[in-house]
């Protein structure tokens, strides 16, 4: 966790970075597919790794490696700063919270995303982290207490609002591991809906990725920018846009060139994304950006 001298400076809607302070006080973390993940699996993932016990070995990742990756989703979503750890972007219904603008909704509100912060809030609760009083609730089903985008930048001068902040702040180590354990989830969840004849290229590509540590962040950060790519709700015309899809689209085997052929292949998916969303949507107004973020993977 960060020192208290940052985090006791926080004021509302603060700007500044915090991106060169972060010094957490976990012990280093060794992860594995099958440990921490293996909670957020369906049954049919369970099932997978019965079948390929192989599954439960595809990386390890420490504790100062995946909170290099976590600041540098921090930086992807949020530019680094505290105040964009709490975000409700125009046009949305739900608030974008910590370092991965994990999704909360509010009441009588689900889209088609999945809610990622309140499985946030359990994750980083069972490590130890005090909760603030706005977040007691969350884990009996308690919605985002905002309810529209006015009501939320309504509130940026909050207690409940810096409190929510602080704590964001003080867990960017716990929301790195977070990150991690998504991922750790997904690869069983994707074989899960991938059709059997796809299986074996979606893992051999996964597997790629994993051996270099540019393509484990290529894989945490795609996984929590677009998802697993697993849920039949996250799609248009039948088309997904997630980490099960971009992988399906590659087929090479060289290990290091594996970051590259991922934002190729990432940049297709977006682009057909965008191609088949509803016009309502407006969502070409975000295509230059994804596709900047997706060229950081190659570098290129």
């Amino acid at each position: 966790m960060f020192p208290r001298r940052f985090s006791s400076r926080l004021v509302a809607a603060e700007s500044r970075t915090l991106m060169d302070k972060c010094r957490p006080s976990r012990k280093q973390l060794c992860h594995r597919f099958g440990g921490v993940g293996l909670p957020f699996a369906g049954v049919a993932a369970a099932g997978l790794i019965a079948l390929w016990p192989e599954l439960a070995q595809a990386i390890t990742i420490s504790h100062s490696d995946a909170l290099k990756v976590g600041k540098r989703v921090w930086q992807n979503e949020c530019n680094g700063t505290i105040s964009g750890l709490t975000s409700w972007n125009q046009g949305e219904d739900f608030a974008s919270l910590g370092i991965g603008h994990f999704i909360w909704y509010p009441k009588g509100r689900r889209g088609p995303f999945e809610e990622s912060f309140p499985k946030l809030v359990s994750f980083v609760s069972n490590r130890g982290a005090k909760l603030p009083a706005l977040l007691l609730g969350v884990g009996r089903g308690q919605p985002c207490p905002w309810n529209s985008r006015d009501e939320f930048l309504q509130a940026e001068n909050a207690v409940e609002m810096n409190q929510l902040r602080r704590f964001l702040v003080d867990t960017i180590d716990l929301q790195a591991e977070f990150l991690v354990a998504r991922l750790e989830a997904s690869l069983p969840k994707m074989l899960a809906e991938a059709a059997p004849a796809d299986r074996t290229n979606v893992q051999k590509q996964f597997e790629r990725l994993t051996k270099t540590p540019q393509g484990c962040y290529v894989l945490i950060d795609y996984v929590n920018f677009k998802g697993e790519g697993v849920l039949h709700t996250e799609r248009y015309e039948g088309q997904g846009w997630g980490l099960l899809q971009v992988l399906e689209a590659m087929q090479g085997n060289s290990d290091s060139g594996s970051p590259d052929e991922f934002a190729r292949a990432a940049k297709v998916v977006l682009s057909r994304r965008v191609q088949n969303a509803p016009p309502d949507r407006h969502e070409s107004r975000w295509l230059t950006g994804w596709l900047r973020r997706v060229n950081s993977y190659s570098g290129g």
